[in-house]
């Protein structure tokens, strides 16, 4: 019985592995870190390099002096607690931010989804056809597509005022809507939300793709209606393309600029319409108060971060549970 037992292998002297053996482990841990290298460092200097430097100088009170001669007068959370102490942000830019991203995420997520459940059922002439013209929606500038929209809703000259006029429900000359914040905003939301849905539009479709055909037949053969099947095989199906588009979309319509700035009083003439990526601009390069502009920054970007990790967390608690 002694003899068929395994012969355990002793361990080397002093509990230690091999030299070789622990380099080439090391080679091993290090290989992807130095493949990754190059773009690592690219990173490092288009992306973490401003970053820090934008924090840097949340810090400081930097304005044209500062610019001219190099130095850092640092303040502390003063800028911080200027910001935060302001009932502006509070009653007016922060709700204009998060309200506009929430109704334009929602908004771009419905058209996208009900655009790509069509594509799913259209025929492959008529496919082509409609993803080339969405497509050139999203393929428009940012610049384009808000002129576009600030010719549309002109007050005088516009195809919604001239429309309204025509059926005698408007004044033209008494009607502008780039004034009121709300009429504003409404505008700039289609204006995201057209720009936004051809890209949740064909990833989804991409995603409908991957679902196999025996599990709407067989829901169809189980008596399964159009919206039994939608969200109980459809949604869970392709979850993870709707967490994808969710999280971009959020964090792309959090910081929009182009269509806010360039729209009649966007760029500060109407402060009740700026939302915290105006307010850091206009502050910045409008105010020359730099360190003030930055503070803003980086508070958006930690707010875009909460609202991101929350989601993921979501996800993530949902997916876990039985």
């Amino acid at each position: 019985m002694a003899a068929d037992r395994p012969v355990k292998a002793r361990p080397p002297r002093g509990g230690r592995a091999p030299r070789s053996a622990r380099r080439a482990a090391t080679g091993r841990a290090l290989r992807p870190w130095l493949l990754l290298a190059p773009a690592l460092t690219v990173l490092a200097v288009l992306l973490f390099w401003p970053l820090a430097r934008v924090v840097l100088l949340s810090f400081q009170d930097y304005g044209l002096r500062q610019i001219n001669t190099g130095e850092s007068n640092y303040t502390g959370l003063d800028n911080y607690r200027d910001i935060l102490g302001d009932s502006f942000l509070w009653k007016t830019v922060l709700p204009n931010t998060v309200f506009f991203a929430g109704a334009c995420v929602g908004l771009t997520l419905v058209v996208g989804t009900l655009v790509a459940l069509l594509l799913q059922r259209l025929g492959r002439v008529w496919r082509v056809i409609c993803s080339t013209v969405i497509m050139m929606a999203w393929a428009m500038p940012a610049v384009t597509g808000t002129y576009v929209w600030i010719w549309i809703f002109d007050p005088l000259d516009g195809v919604v005022s001239g429309g309204l006029d025509g059926l005698g429900l408007i004044e033209p000359r008494e009607t502008n809507w780039f004034t009121d914040r709300w009429s504003f905003y409404a505008i700039a939301t289609l204006n995201v939300v057209h720009h936004g849905f051809p890209f949740v539009a064909i990833t989804l479709y991409a995603a409908l793709l991957t679902i196999p055909r025996e599990l709407p037949e067989a829901a169809v053969c189980d008596g399964a209606g159009p919206w039994q099947r939608f969200w109980l095989i459809t949604v869970p199906t392709i979850r993870p393309a709707f967490a994808v588009v969710t999280i971009l979309s959020i964090i792309w319509d959090f910081k929009v600029f182009a269509q806010i700035y360039l729209m009649p009083g966007g760029a500060g003439a109407n402060e009740d319409v700026l939302n915290l990526g105006v307010w850091s601009y206009i502050q910045s390069f409008s105010r020359n108060e730099y360190g003030t502009g930055s503070a803003i920054a980086v508070l958006l970007t930690l707010l875009l971060l909460a609202i991101t990790v929350v989601y993921v967390r979501a996800l993530s608690r949902e997916k876990d549970e039985p």
